[in-house]
């Protein structure tokens, strides 16, 4: 691998979601930041600054680049389709931010778009990408405790009070909790379930006027192995289950036990939705309030709430620093050891697949299907029955 260069990576937006991946890129040495666009021209001129990539005044300018080999897309959801097809047309293999699109039509024009140009599409980052999530997977395909039989997922955050534009609070357009959460829990229990999911029976719950989109949802996943899931998300800032994380928040470091509350205080003191559009714009990367992450890598891993998988013969209860085993020998941790670049799997995928001629785990056809159950879990709650999918995935290979 040290002999192998690099892979040249020009990133379209840079918001939240490159804010978030910037101690990953920038610390691996498998990514070299060689240019980007974004239409705050502030945030563009402060990347060429700190990483000496090319700023370009379009995103047809970015993926026209020759010295860009990968898009990272993380522009807003509504843009995903155009931009990962915008890659496609220059010939350059595209790493979209979650969700993949708001449409298994979009997800379909982005499969067969970058499948004509033989270009690589890989969705995310979700939490499914986390070491824990893979070794779980891991020890369920070793077949040494049969099969999985059941899955509980969930997680209590403040989501819905963290500064938001307008657009994330609107459904139609891409927002609330379920566009923007719901594939991290579903692509954890597709992977470790087997990936194609039967049936879809949910209920979602919007309680606050003053953010008028869904703040929570519960849903049952019937899978055609047998097995079922129960994934529970509710992003309204009271309980939080981090505590149960062995007090690690999502990200890998440990969480103030305030936090919600905290939230909820700043959310409170914003006057209005522009004010509020402009804190969210000013904590990014290149905003006035950005404060570079400058800690090492975190000593646990990034996690998205409690997941237990039981098996036929064992409970396996994902946990910041691996996998919890409860058998007929009692509880006992399967270990992973610390990484030296937090979220680093994302470029394991990444490299795998630009520089070993892996197929992707997380492919166009693997999100779309994660698409389609995040959309049945909104059909589902609208129709109050249950929505039979037709576009599932079977879990690929997982890379070693």
């Amino acid at each position: 691998m040290a002999t192998m260069q690099p892979i040249k990576l020009g990133v379209l937006g840079l918001g939240r979601a490159f804010t978030l991946m910037i101690p990953t890129l920038s610390k691996d040495p498998r990514i070299d930041l060689v240019a980007c666009f974004d239409t705050n021209a502030g945030a563009s001129a402060a990347f060429s600054k700190a990483f000496g990539g090319v700023a370009h005044t379009s995103a047809d300018a970015l993926c026209a680049d020759p010295n860009v080999e990968w898009i990272y897309v993380a522009t807003p959801h509504q843009l995903h389709e155009e931009h990962v097809r915008l890659a496609a047309k220059h010939g350059k293999h595209a790493l979209v931010e979650k969700p993949m699109a708001l449409s298994l039509s979009e997800c379909e024009r982005m499969r067969e778009t970058c499948e004509q140009a033989g270009t690589q599409l890989i969705v995310g980052h979700s939490h499914s990408f986390n070491a824990p999530v893979l070794r779980a997977r891991s020890i369920i395909e070793s077949g040494r405790f049969g099969r999985v039989r059941m899955i509980q997922a969930m997680n209590f955050t403040d989501f819905l009070y963290r500064p938001r534009r307008p657009e994330e609070l609107d459904t139609t357009k891409g927002g609330g909790v379920v566009f923007s959460q719901a594939a991290h829990q579903i692509d954890i229990v597709r992977l470790l379930a087997g990936g194609e999911v039967a049936s879809v029976y949910a209920r979602t719950g919007g309680w606050d006027r003053q953010r008028p989109t869904e703040g929570a949802y519960t849903a049952i996943l019937n899978f055609r192995s047998g097995a079922f899931a129960s994934v529970t998300y509710n992003g309204y800032g009271f309980f939080d289950t981090d505590p149960w994380m062995g007090g690690v928040g999502e990200m890998g470091w440990p969480k103030n036990t305030d936090t919600h509350r905290l939230t909820r205080e700043k959310y409170l003191s914003t006057q209005d939705e522009i004010a509020e559009a402009r804190r969210k714009a000013n904590r990014n990367f290149g905003g006035p309030d950005y404060v570079p992450d400058l800690r090492g890598a975190p000593t646990a891993f990034q996690h998205f709430g409690p997941v237990i998988a039981c098996c036929e013969q064992a409970d396996l209860r994902l946990t910041p620093y691996g996998v919890e085993i409860h058998d007929v020998h009692g509880v006992h941790l399967d270990a992973l050891p610390p990484q030296a670049v937090q979220r680093s799997e994302v470029v394991d995928e990444m490299w795998s697949v630009a520089r070993e001629g892996a197929a992707p785990t997380h492919s166009g056809a693997w999100s779309m299907a994660t698409m389609e159950v995040c959309l049945a879990i909104l059909e589902s709650s609208k129709k109050g029955g249950a929505i039979i999918l037709e576009h599932q995935a079977a879990v690929p290979a997982i890379r070693r």
